[in-house]
């Protein structure tokens, strides 16, 4: 089978179930495993390069309001790679090139191929999506012990015993997005308490004074498609805010960025690496509260 993955999730998902050989194509944002970086590349972003959240938000909206694409899919390749399987997504169009070019541009494909849309709302679903990986690339037992080997991590995540941390996780800054989708799930397996969250559902965006209202104990920033410089730049540009100055959480020095790109922002097996590092920051927390 020749697969062309256009989601850095499923690529991920497709190398950890020994499907990776079968990779021909995939996206300019496919980083992990390393193996993914000498795949030809069938996409680019279509906007200007930006750094601040507010300018990439804005850049986002007016994309978006004016029905344009926020990236390119270089069909000419994908024709001459001649895919049997293109695995893409319909969950966030702000994420990866949108379903709808993909299906217009594989009617115009000679090989005719498939196309598999993943839709995970949960770490139960995104469990799921490698199992039904497996089954369509034909490596169901690789598919079922990646699995079974993530689901025995869950279950032996180290929880504290103290009462757990009502956590904030911000999917974005500026403005501040709440966290969606499968993130509140994984901060209560760590052994949080999710704060203004939209579990199994799109982020939502906050206001300020709801932040401050709800004033949790810990902060996680995590900005969807951000590595770890990048977060950490973000949060400087926030210590100019009063709001979250003031936030007990930041005061208290329970703020943690995180690589959301790398861990939080793609529905795959590294959604369980996430959930250790929190539980483990927990802990770390705790002790030295204590």
């Amino acid at each position: 089978m020749r697969i062309v993955s256009l989601l850095p999730s499923a690529t991920e998902i497709l190398f950890g179930i020994g499907a990776g050989s079968e990779v021909v194509g995939v996206t300019h944002e496919c980083d992990y495993p390393s193996e993914a970086l000498a795949l030809p590349k069938l996409t680019s972003a279509s906007g200007p390069e930006l750094d601040s959240p507010r300018e990439i938000d804005r850049h986002v909206r007016s994309s978006l309001h004016a029905g344009s694409s926020l990236y390119h899919l270089n069909t000419e390749l994908l024709d001459a790679l001649q895919p049997d399987l293109i695995v893409t997504q319909e969950l966030c169009a702000v994420c990866a090139v949108s379903y709808d070019i993909v299906a217009t541009a594989a009617k115009q494909l000679r090989s005719d191929p498939r196309i598999l849309s993943l839709e995970p709302a949960s770490l139960h679903d995104v469990f799921a999506t490698i199992e039904f990986l497996g089954a369509i690339t034909k490596h169901e037992q690789q598919a079922r012990e990646l699995v079974q080997s993530l689901q025995v991590r869950v279950r032996n995540v180290v929880r504290v015993e103290a009462r757990p941390m009502r956590t904030l996780v911000l999917e974005w800054t500026d403005p501040p997005m709440s966290a969606g989708h499968w993130i509140p799930e994984l901060i209560e397996i760590a052994g949080g308490t999710p704060v203004l969250a939209s579990p199994s559902a799109n982020s939502q965006r906050l206001e300020w004074d709801q932040i401050a209202a709800a004033d949790p104990d810990a902060v996680i920033v995590a900005p969807c498609g951000f590595d770890l410089p990048k977060t950490q730049r973000a949060i400087r540009e926030l210590d100019g805010l009063d709001a979250w100055r003031s936030l007990r959480a930041n005061r208290d020095g329970h703020v943690l960025a995180m690589d959301g790109n790398a861990y939080l922002s793609r529905p795959g097996p590294r959604l369980v690496d996430a959930t250790e590092i929190i539980a483990q920051w927990y802990t770390t927390v705790a002790e030295y509260a204590g």
